[in-house]
């Protein structure tokens, strides 16, 4: 290899480097420290001697209580979105819908999914709740009063139905990818081999498309647990999930231990590192039977 191609390729690699350099910068100061100071900062106490006793705190009634029901609120978010998401992604890819449904659906799916915080928030409030127009509505045109069956749009129920709406297009943007890669010819040698349509998916397409998913609705949960900014808008202090008491004690309503709120969110970041591990993990597994 001669010299001046040398000298080109060291170049490239510099200028490549220098093009990943500002995302690698960012990651460090604004990802990778601040987790690795909360990590260590878990283990000791605030007059810097090493203990466990934050880890051991982490199991008081309170704080268990709190982790008990931002799990309930994922998992139920994070199914719910992930059984209509998957049916919506299945109607616009194998449904037969118009171009237009599946260009206008993508196109809503991708902005809903970005849709959070008090925008969303407001959003419910204003239709579901106890003055919102769905519940006048259906007092005044239809004489139900939802509020009268127990209904409560900042309870436990409420915060998943508002979590559903940007769970569903997630779970729609990430699997029509996957039902794009279903090979026709899959359908074809199951129906020349005499197998019906409830046969091909349930020992074709559903066995193939199980890793997706799996992996989607783990990561469902995970965007689920770590979101705060929905939940404190709509439901305040009233609902006492993991975020809201780690935001409570960033401001310094709770805990007065800054450490212990470090090992609140080690636990976090154990429970949504551990859910992204197996959607890596199951979403390689999927690309590998899709190739």
């Amino acid at each position: 290899m001669s010299t001046a191609t040398t000298s080109f390729i060291d170049r490239r690699i510099v200028v490549d480097w220098l093009g990943i350099a500002p995302f690698m910068i960012f990651a460090l100061m604004f990802l990778i420290i601040p987790t690795l100071y909360l990590v260590t900062g878990a283990f000791f106490t605030p007059d810097g001697e090493f203990t466990f006793k934050n880890i051991v705190d982490l199991f008081t009634p309170s704080i268990m209580s709190a982790y008990w029901i931002s799990i309930r609120v994922s998992v139920a978010s994070s199914i719910g979105g992930a059984v209509i998401g998957f049916f919506l992604a299945w109607a616009i890819v194998l449904g037969g819908v118009p171009p237009w449904v599946r260009s206008g659906l993508l196109t809503f799916s991708g902005v809903a999914s970005n849709f959070a915080g008090v925008p969303l928030a407001f959003a419910f409030l204003a239709t579901l709740g106890r003055t919102g127009l769905v519940t006048i509505l259906l007092r005044d045109w239809l004489g139900f009063n939802l509020y009268s069956t127990g209904f409560n749009i900042l309870s436990f129920f409420g915060l998943t139905i508002t979590y559903m709406f940007f769970q569903i297009p997630l779970m729609v943007l990430i699997l029509t990818p996957a039902l794009d890669g279903m090979k026709r010819e899959w359908r074809e040698a199951s129906e020349i081999l005499g197998a019906s349509t409830w046969q091909y998916w349930r020992m074709v397409a559903l066995p193939i498309l199980w890793p997706s998913l799996m992996g989607t609705t783990l990561l469902l949960f995970a965007n689920a647990f770590g979101a705060i900014a929905t939940a404190y808008a709509l439901t305040g202090s009233s609902l006492n999930i993991v975020p809201i008491l780690l935001y409570a004690q960033i401001r310094g309503d709770v805990l007065h231990n800054a450490n212990l709120g470090y090992a609140l969110a080690l636990g976090m970041i154990v429970i949504t590192g551990i859910s992204n591990i197996l959607y890596i993990w199951l979403r390689t597994r999927a690309e590998r039977w899709q190739k």
